[in-house]
């Protein structure tokens, strides 16, 4: 039987977790690298495989919207920071999905989007309309919602009899990120704390709205109706200054911030999802150390803790990589995490 060809598969945005997702498109022979989306000025014109540190490709990142639209591929690796999350227009990444989606390529987000039924029927039913026109699918993922907040604590369900309440934990350090796009304007992270409460005041509505995906994703698929999804955060000032990849922190200012949503049911939490982000975890003690947490209350109890992993993004683009082929082979229309067998790392492996 001869192999089937390659999946032709689009880059969209080559920022921290774009640059490991094109890096492993070009890598596996299952994929053929049809287009790169740059919003880097700096970036339009050059070759896709030098980008990222590998021989050059023959594609040439472009910043033409239009001209990705009109390629023949089967998928596009969506993974642009979400408009909503520096408080522009959320309805902007639904008209690059719908987009995209009509024009007949199936396209895996990043962005959230693991559970769009939360953001209610006209959105679900313009993406849906969007897939139908192009026979396509849409499907959100990552690692954090996209696998630890949802997909891990669902799989755990197997093993329960009763569940009481679900705890999930994510703690990263963000030493080591070299963009200040994100570390400085996003996480507020070196600023002071009374600029640091208004700089995330969008991402802050951002965050609620992508951990209330997830936490209304788990709920669902266990037959709960919450009430509501409340959400709080706090912050930390450094002791003493220090260095991380995208600036210096000096003491008194952001270097550390928690974030809870909970899932209510009656007042009590059914779901909870707890989110330290640290600026260096050496140098803030508060909190956590990085890793990952899931613990379900209930008979029986469980928890199942991973240990820091050492190249977060590189999980997250992965995820989204590794979902490719599932999404291209499933029915158009949203596809969740409860669509699609599970993403394996097959085709990965390098032996000694």
């Amino acid at each position: 039987m001869p192999p089937s060809p390659p999946l032709r598969v689009v880059q969209w945005a080559t920022g921290a977790v774009g640059r490991y997702s094109l890096r492993t498109l070009i890598r596996r022979p299952e994929f053929e690298l049809a287009g790169v989306l740059v919003y880097d000025p700096d970036k339009v014109g050059l070759d896709a495989g030098p980008l990222v540190g590998l021989p050059e490709t023959g594609v040439l990142c472009t910043d033409d919207v239009e001209r990705i639209l009109a390629l023949d591929a089967d998928c596009v690796l969506h993974m642009p920071l979400p408009a909503s999350s520096f408080g522009g227009d959320p309805s902007l990444d639904v008209e690059t999905f719908c987009a995209l989606l009509s024009s007949g390529k199936n396209v895996v987000t990043t962005t959230g989007f693991v559970y769009p039924w939360c953001y209610g029927p006209a959105v679900v039913g313009r993406i849906e309309a969007a897939c139908a026109a192009g026979n396509s699918s849409l499907h959100g993922t990552g690692i954090n919602p996209g696998f630890v907040s949802d997909m891990l604590p669902l799989a755990l369900s197997g093993l329960s009899t009763r569940i009481d309440h679900v705890y999930v934990r994510e703690s990263s350090d963000f030493r080591g990120h070299p963009s200040r796009q994100l570390v400085v304007d996003l996480f507020g992270f070196t600023r002071s704390a009374k600029d640091y409460a208004a700089a995330v005041r969008p991402f802050r509505a951002y965050q609620r709205g992508l951990f209330a995906e997830s936490v209304q994703l788990v709920a669902s698929t266990l037959g709960v109706a919450l009430d509501e999804v409340e959400e709080s955060d706090e912050f930390d000032l450094a002791s003493e200054e220090f260095e991380i990849a995208a600036g210096v922190v000096r003491k008194g200012t952001v270097c550390a911030s928690r974030w809870t949503f909970s899932g209510l049911v009656r007042g009590r939490p059914f779901m909870t999802v707890e989110c330290v982000y640290k600026a260096d975890a050496t140098k803030v003690d508060r909190w956590s150390a990085p890793g990952f947490t899931v613990h379900i209350e209930g008979v029986p109890q469980m928890t199942v803790t991973v240990d820091e992993i050492s190249h977060g993004l590189a999980g997250a683009a992965a995820h989204a990589v590794n979902s490719v082929a599932a999404l291209c082979a499933a029915p158009p229309g949203i596809r969740t995490i409860l669509d699609l067998p599970l993403p394996t790392g097959r085709g990965t492996v390098r032996l000694a």
